[in-house]
């Protein structure tokens, strides 16, 4: 029984670092990309179409959120 037990949490444990660690390597990863994509777009000459509507959204009612 203590066997199981000690196994079971050295699995929990694991389990829960590598899941966790995981997710969060790939938000990061989705956070970085989507940043370095709109710091690239907004220091363009000519912006992209859809620079532009989202612009709009933005300028339309400051307070909501866009999404």
């Amino acid at each position: 029984m203590y066997g199981f037990a000690v196994s079971s949490l050295i699995g929990v444990c694991l389990g829960f670092m590598f899941g966790v660690g995981c997710a969060l390597a790939v938000m990061y990863s989705i956070y970085m990309g989507g940043y370095r994509a709109a710091l690239r777009d907004a220091g363009r000459d000519v912006k992209p179409k859809r620079w532009f509507e989202e612009q709009a959204k933005v300028d339309k009612d400051p307070e909501k959120p866009t999404r």
